[in-house]
């Protein structure tokens, strides 16, 4: 065992330098979460920051030979994916549909100037950087799309979920997944001759409205009422309950991608909301928290960081890149908090759901992986993609907390003057 850990070779079991990173991972998000609150910040921005400071723009740790050898960064990713499936699914856990109904109409519209704004400001602004004109179209459909499991977890930590803001980026998200995806599918199918054209175009749209609406339906009504029979059974097995759920969530996950063309995410956030409805949803909730946050999700969180190399950056990429974090934050800023106004929202709410969906995640790294196959995204405009995420990651806790900060009390009068 001692030579396998000095020789680092091709004879020391795979699982070894697998364990040693999950163990560091873990531990280090801990800290950084418990150092990040000791400082009054949310403890999901010591968790991202832990992962940039593991990751190959400081220590590059799993790069080193003894992690390469054993493609331990492969397996840290699809342990990533799970964590963001499980945290959407606990985030959907404290949502009830009505309240997702209550708040349509800000909702729908905060999704849909979200997508446009970046997609026509942000394509236009990145013409002046010598882009073609559909490669800069493209690099906008990349900053439309948006990721709020980093908003949930955050609005979690400030018991704000369930307020008009924390519903409203909710069902906002998922207007926004839907268009983004429909986008890039157009984007497909009429500039780079896509399969299937227009008519494909057509029933990509009518299969994402099918699923959405035949999973919210279906799931409304079938889990609850499948997780109380199997409760009902009292079967002697060990947590028949939470391994009912868990291969539920795993399933509209696939589903959702594999059948609706939507995210994952959204699969696994429509089953949270369908379960919060089931009379056994205390019991779900503590088991899939202990579930999510003691393994899965301190992955997810460190992994977005290790994706980062911010010495790859030469300085001509470096200007690209800043410009395009500040595209990225204004537009969907702009974007989504007029959108929330002009749904019916006041002002000061309207600011925190533009703050809300700021931060990008997996569907913009799965769009510019898009572009890179097709050739619309080079090597330096990828980095920079990457690297706006992160930014849009970071930067999004600290300004939701600071949005949602209380005003300070008007000094009480004296009545002894």
């Amino acid at each position: 065992m001692l030579q396998c850990i000095t020789d680092r070779t091709e004879t020391c079991p795979v699982i070894l330098p697998l364990l040693a990173a999950l163990a560091i991972i873990i531990a280090a998000s801990k800290l950084g979460g418990w150092l990040s609150g000791v400082l009054r910040q949310p403890v999901v921005l010591g968790e991202l920051l832990i992962g940039l400071l593991l990751g190959p723009s400081v220590l590059g740790l799993f790069s080193l030979p003894y992690f390469e050898a054993a493609h331990v960064q492969g397996a840290l990713e699809e342990f990533g994916e799970l964590g963001v499936i499980f945290l959407m699914f606990t985030a959907g856990l404290e949502v009830q549909i009505d309240d997702l109904r209550k708040s349509g109409q800000p909702s729908i519209w905060a999704g849909v100037l979200g997508v446009f704004a970046p997609l026509v400001l942000g394509g236009a602004a990145l013409l002046p950087f010598g882009y073609a004109f559909d490669q800069a179209v493209f690099l906008g459909l990349v900053m439309a799309a948006t990721s709020v499991s980093i908003s949930a977890q955050t609005l979690i930590e400030m018991n704000r979920l369930r307020s008009v803001e924390g519903l409203t980026l909710l069902g906002a998200a998922v207007v926004d997944d839907v268009l983004a995806i429909a986008a890039l599918s157009a984007f497909t199918a009429l500039a780079l001759g896509g399969e299937g054209g227009l008519g494909g175009l057509v029933w990509t749209l009518l299969r994402m409205a099918l699923f959405l609406v035949g999973s919210f339906v279906l799931g409304s009504r079938l889990l609850p009422r499948a997780v109380d029979w199997v409760e009902e059974r009292q079967w002697a097995i060990s947590e028949p309950v939470l391994s009912l759920v868990v291969v539920m969530v795993l399933a509209f996950a696939w589903a959702s991608e594999f059948v609706g063309g939507v995210a994952a995410i959204t699969g696994a956030f429509i089953a949270g909301v369908a379960l919060a409805r089931s009379s056994l949803k205390g019991k779900i909730e503590r088991g899939m928290h202990v579930l999510a946050y003691a393994f899965f999700v301190p992955i997810f969180l460190v992994g977005i960081g290790l994706q980062a190399d911010a010495r790859a950056l030469s300085a001509q990429d470096l200007g690209l890149t800043v410009w395009v974090v500040a595209l990225a934050v204004v537009t969907k800023l702009l974007g989504a908090g007029a959108g929330a106004l002009l749904g019916g929202l006041k002002p000061r709410s309207a600011w925190r759901v533009g703050i809300g969906m700021i931060s990008r995640g997996e569907v913009g790294l799965i769009v510019a992986s898009v572009g890179v196959t097709t050739g619309l995204l080079d090597g330096s405009a990828f980095t920079a993609v990457v690297m706006m995420v992160l930014a849009t990651t970071i930067v999004t806790p600290p300004l939701l907390r600071w949005a949602f900060r209380e005003p300070a009390a008007p000094p009480k009068e004296d009545t002894h003057a």
